[in-house]
């Protein structure tokens, strides 16, 4: 099987990329920080950074979902079950008996089917519901002023999801890190998000 080299990530995408995962983390590090887990910037400190962070992650996300439609983009992300066995076996099992990855990538079909579909639900449920509850959380204080009533009684429900969707973005963080390093290399996936071309396989005739 040969190999060859393609520009597989715009500079956009890799901007938009490396400022989104400074932003998570940093939101991360605040937020665990705001709830008392330890000390690092000062309570004060920290809930600045937090606020400035999320309303830059806010305008990120929405920035990013304007370039997918302007630039057709979004059809990367349209799920299919095309070799969706392959690639969970090859992952569950294969990768750790030195197999080839059943998928291959290429401009028009960046990410692999399990990709897809993961990629599709962090970006339209769990991401809005964080930003969502981020919003709430934060202009909670403000409804009685303006004349508006708040949909929870407390914050703490609206406290209790945004914590828990932090949880479950930290948990994809940790996987994502992890599947960065199941390349050819240990950080080939890695060095092509700084440089936009990727070393892919092509399928035999």
């Amino acid at each position: 099987m040969s190999e060859k080299k393609i520009y597989l990530f715009t500079r956009f995408e890799r901007l938009w990329h490396w400022t989104q995962a400074v932003l998570i983390i940093l939101l991360l590090i605040t937020g665990f920080e705001i709830h008392g887990t330890y000390s690092l910037f000062g309570y004060k400190r920290a809930v600045t950074i937090h606020n400035f962070c999320g309303i830059t992650w806010i305008i990120l996300f929405f920035l990013f979902v304007f370039w997918l439609f302007v630039t057709g983009e979004w059809k990367q992300y349209i799920p299919t079950s095309k070799k969706m066995g392959e690639v969970i076996l090859f992952y569950s099992y294969g990768i750790f008996k030195g197999r080839s990855h059943p998928f291959h990538k290429s401009r028009e079909h960046k990410h692999n089917p399990l990709q897809r579909i993961v990629y599709l639900i962090l970006a339209s449920f769990f991401l809005p519901i964080q930003i969502l509850s981020g919003i709430y959380y934060y202009t909670y204080h403000m409804w009685p002023k303006m004349g508006g009533f708040a949909i929870f009684s407390s914050i703490n429900p609206v406290a209790f999801i945004h914590t828990l969707f932090a949880f479950i973005i930290l948990q994809f963080l940790i996987i994502h890190i992890y599947m960065t390093t199941t390349g050819e290399t240990l950080f080939s996936h890695i060095k092509s998000m700084f440089t936009g071309w990727e070393k892919v396989e092509e399928p035999s005739n």
